[in-house]
């Protein structure tokens, strides 16, 4: 039985914090915190049976996370808070002595570009006090991570090439909305392409590669190769690939929205001034596009997750698809919230639990893909996030 203590409460956090409360054998107390209480008390009372606890924190002043992490003293803390608060709340976690977990690598607040050095400086650090910092522990990064280390303990000798594959196939009845933190969202899918190939990283022009790829139960979607951040520490960590490669679904509406939004300069995130305030262009838009959390109860359709891998399997070339559809309408009646949050927020609870447990551990910085995956994929079943898996088909890429 373990304490924690989350941080974020926003559709991510709600599932995490919905799942942390489900799981009554692993998590004994609960703390929710977040700069605006009163989402934390919202959480806290659709789950009832006061199983959860509230706070006020800003995630940007560690004095003020170390002042809370001190009076809960919790074992593990869980960042769903902003990727730009991520080094505050390790530094504050360094400080009380307390491991640390979150879904997705630090990126500056002034320049759009997130990688995972910035956190893996702090192994050391990490290492000398015995703690335990988890780095990416949604689905993607994630999930996905921890697909393609089962697939190389159990199915391969060697993997030579990755794809990870992420289709929303869902309908929220919106002109243009984003499925998380349109800030975030926006910097991700806006900047330039880039796939890792014989032992280099291959740049290209925003969403310029690009093709139909067929979903299971979906059919056939326009699939763009985007640069998402689980290809830094999967190259790293499984130094065999050739190439890997991450391919994102986006609607034609979807992208000429963006590109609006973009050549008329609201998606930047040099602050500006405008009647005497400093406003940043991509915080203002965030304001008044509809807000994630409240897309749940009209999203209909399914996400579908996963890795299509090729490799060498007792000599002979092998290929393996595993994957996972989440429907939009389940998650939304299990949580209040759209299937986006839910498949990142059920793998957060997923790996806090494996911590608590000690089936995850070890002193420094760790990505999922460094630690056991079979129990992990055992829990996915449990949780709402069962997987499939196909053995030598074709790829399609």
């Amino acid at each position: 039985m373990g304490k924690v203590l989350i941080i974020g409460a926003g559709g991510v956090g709600t599932v995490v914090t919905f799942k942390c409360a489900e799981n009554t054998a692993v998590f004994s107390e609960i703390l929710l915190a977040s700069r605006t209480k009163s989402k934390c008390d919202a959480i806290a009372k659709a789950i009832g049976g006061d199983r959860v606890k509230t706070a006020q924190v800003d995630a940007d002043n560690v004095p003020e996370l170390v002042a809370l992490i001190n009076s809960f003293k919790p074992d593990l803390v869980i960042n769903v808070a902003l990727p730009y608060q991520d080094l505050h709340i390790m530094d504050a976690c360094l400080e009380t002595n307390v491991s640390y977990l979150d879904t997705a690598n630090y990126e500056p607040l002034d320049e759009a570009k997130f990688q995972y050095s910035w956190q893996w400086d702090y192994q050391e650090r990490f290492k000398a006090k015995g703690l335990t910092a988890i780095l990416g522990c949604g689905f993607d990064p994630g999930v996905t991570n921890i697909f393609t280390a089962y697939a190389a303990k159990h199915h391969f000798d060697e993997i030579h090439q990755l794809d990870i594959i992420d289709c929303n196939a869902g309908d929220h009845g919106k002109a243009f909305a984003t499925n998380f933190n349109p800030e975030i969202n926006i910097r991700e899918v806006t900047q330039k392409g880039k796939y890792w190939e014989n032992g280099q990283w291959i740049e290209t022009a925003p969403h310029e590669i690009h093709r139909p790829i067929n979903y299971p139960e979906i059919g056939p979607k326009e699939s763009y190769v985007i640069y998402h951040e689980e290809l830094e520490s999967l190259v790293k960590n499984f130094p065999t690939l050739k190439r890997a490669r991450f391919w994102m679904t986006f609607g034609q509406e979807y992208l000429t929205h963006l590109r609006v939004i973009q050549n008329i300069g609201m998606a930047g995130i040099i602050p500006i001034h405008y009647n005497g305030v400093e406003i940043v262009p991509i915080q203002f838009l965030k304001a008044v596009l509809p807000n994630p959390g409240d897309l749940g109860e009209n999203y209909t359709g399914w996400t579908s997750i996963g890795c299509r891998i090729k490799g060498i399997k007792d000599g002979k070339e092998a290929t393996y698809y595993v994957y996972n559809n989440c429907s939009h309408e389940v998650a939304y009646k299990e949580t209040g919230t759209q299937g986006v949050s839910y498949t990142t927020g059920v793998p957060t609870m997923i790996g806090a639990a494996m911590f608590l447990t000690g089936q995850w551990k070890g002193a420094g910085v760790f990505n999922v893909e460094e630690f056991n995956p079979d129990p992990f994929m055992e829990e996915l079943n449990k949780w709402g996030l069962p997987w499939h898996e196909l053995h030598n088909i074709d790829l399609e890429l």
